[in-house]
C-alpha cells in the first residue's frame, strides 16, 4: 500500500489459494499503531481491538508479581492494542483490494529468476513471473529467498515455543486491558490476552498461550488433551472457564520460534523485512510492529533516493539501531522467562517487579515493551512518516 500510494506498480503474490490469515493474537505497539495510523487505518482497527494498558505476571503457587508494566509510565494516552490477526489481516486486505493492488494466490514463491538485469520469481509449481524492478520478502523465518542477502544471517532455533488458541472471552475474571502471564520457574508460562473482535459485531475473544519446548511436542500430543489440561489447571485454576472451550487437540497451535538477524536486510534489487530479516522470540511483542516499521522505512528510503543501491542501503541504515537493539534486547530477556535455568527466574522472581516501579525505570521498561527505547527509524526525523502522539490523540481510539 505504501508503495503503490508513492506511485510504483506493485504485485503481490500470496501462497494461499485464498488469502487467509495465520495465527492468534497480536500485541500492537504505538509504533506499530503509528504506522497503521499513516495509512488511515489505526481507527478501525481500534474499534476491533482491545486497548491493554498494562502486562502483569506471576509466579505459581506463591502469587508473587514478578512482571508489571505500565503503559501510562510513559505519560497519558499511551496503551497498546491487542488484534486478533484476522481483524489486522482482513483489514489490510480489503485496503489492499480497494486500492487496487494486484493480487496473485496460490502462488507459493520459491526463488529469485536471475536470467535478467531484472529478477522474476518463480514458484512451486515452476511457473516464472514477470520482471521486477524491486523484490520484497515478507514471507517469513523460513522463507526461500532469505539466502539472497550480502551477508546471510544465522539462524538459532529456540528450545522453546508455545501452543495457542483464540477462545471466547471469558465473562470475568480477567482484566480486559491487560496481558496476564503465570509462571512456573521459567520452564512453564502460560498468558491471557484479550484480542477484541474480528467483526464489529462479533464476540470478544482471548488468546491463550501455553510454553513448550519444542522436543516436548510430540510427548504432549500423546499424553492427550485432559492430562494438559490438568497441568494448566494446577499452575492456574482461574483458567478454567477459557479450557472448558478447548476440545480437541486440533484448537492448539504449536509455534517454534526462531532467532536470527540479517546484517544487511537487502541483496540485489531485493530488501526483507519482517521476520525474513529479523526474528526472535515473542516475549517483547515486537513481531508485527518491527513488521510494519520495514515497510515504512523502505518505503521512505525509495522515496527520498532515485538510485535504487542508495534506497536499499537507506532502508538498512534506518532500521539499523531499532532492529539491533530489540533483538539484543530479545536474546537477554526471553531466557528469563523461557529456558530450562533455576537461577535466571529466582533473580527475575526477586528483582523484576521492585526494579519496575523505581521512578525512570519503570518508564524505561514501559518504552522497551513500547518499542520506543530508541528511535524506530534511525535518524530519519518522525514527521511527516511517523506520527508518534498517542492513539488517542489522533484517532479518537
Amino acid at each position: 500500500m505504501l508503495l503503490a500510494r508513492a506511485g510504483h506498480r506493485v504485485t503481490l503474490f500470496e501462497r494461499f489459494t485464498e488469502a487467509q490469515p495465520v495465527g492468534s493474537g497480536l500485541l500492537m505497539q504505538p509504533t506499530g499503531l503509528a504506522v497503521l495510523r499513516e495509512l488511515g487505518l489505526a481507527a478501525d482497527l481500534c474499534a476491533l481491538g482491545a486497548r491493554i494498558d498494562r502486562l502483569r505476571g506471576r509466579t505459581q503457587p506463591a502469587g508473587r508479581l514478578v512482571l508489571d508494566v505500565r503503559y501510562a509510565a510513559m505519560g497519558p494516552g499511551r496503551h497498546g492494542l491487542a488484534v486478533h490477526r484476522a481483524a489486522l489481516f482482513e483489514m489490510l486486505l480489503q485496503a489492499v483490494t480497494k486500492a487496487g493492488i494486484a493480487v496473485e494466490t496460490g502462488a507459493a514463491i520459491t526463488a529469485l529468476d536471475r536470467g535478467g538485469q531484472r529478477p522474476g520469481l518463480i514458484d512451486a509449481r515452476g511457473r516464472r513471473h514477470g520482471r521486477f524492478d524491486l523484490v520484497v520478502n515478507a514471507m517469513g523465518i523460513r522463507s526461500p529467498l532469505s539466502t539472497q542477502t550480502l551477508r546471510p544471517a544465522r539462524v538459532h532455533a529456540l528450545g522453546y515455543g508455545a501452543l495457542w488458541a483464540s477462545l471466547p472471552w471469558p465473562a470475568d475474571g480477567f482484566d480486559p486491558h491487560a496481558l496476564e502471564q503465570r509462571y512456573l520457574g521459567a520452564s512453564v508460562m502460560a498468558g491471557v490476552l484479550p484480542i477484541g473482535r474480528t467483526a464489529l459485531n462479533g464476540p470478544l475473544q482471548a488468546a491463550f498461550f501455553w510454553s513448550l519446548k519444542a522436543a516436548d511436542y510430540a510427548g504432549f500430543k500423546a499424553r492427550g488433551l485432559e492430562a494438559w489440561k490438568s497441568d494448566v489447571l494446577c499452575l492456574w485454576p482461574q483458567t478454567a472457564g477459557l479450557l472448558a472451550g478447548i476440545d480437541s487437540l486440533a484448537q492448539l497451535t504449536f509455534a517454534r520460534y526462531q532467532h536470527h538477524t540479517m546484517a544487511e536486510p537487502f541483496g540485489d534489487r531485493i530488501a526483507h523485512i519482517g521476520d525474513a530479516a529479523h526474528a526472535t522470540s515473542p516475549q517483547l511483542g515486537q513481531g508485527a510492529n518491527m513488521a510494519l516499521l520495514d515497510a515504512l522505512a523502505l518505503s521512505i528510503a525509495l522515496d527520498r533516493c532515485a538510485d535504487l543501491a542508495a534506497a536499499l542501503r537507506g532502508y538498512a541504515r534506518l532500521r539499523r539501531w531499532h532492529v539491533r537493539i530489540f533483538q539484543g534486547a530479545s536474546r537477554v530477556f526471553t531466557p528469563f522467562y523461557q529456558s530450562d535455568s533455576r537461577t535466571l527466574p529466582f533473580i527475575r522472581d526477586r528483582l523484576a517487579a521492585p526494579v519496575s516501579r523505581l521512578p525512570v525505570l519503570d518508564r524505561l521498561l514501559a518504552k522497551l515493551v513500547a518499542g520506543l527505547i530508541v528511535p524506530p527509524l534511525g535518524s530519519a526525523p518522525f514527521a511527516p512518516y511517523l506520527r508518534l502522539a498517542p492513539a488517542a490523540d489522533r484517532s479518537g481510539s
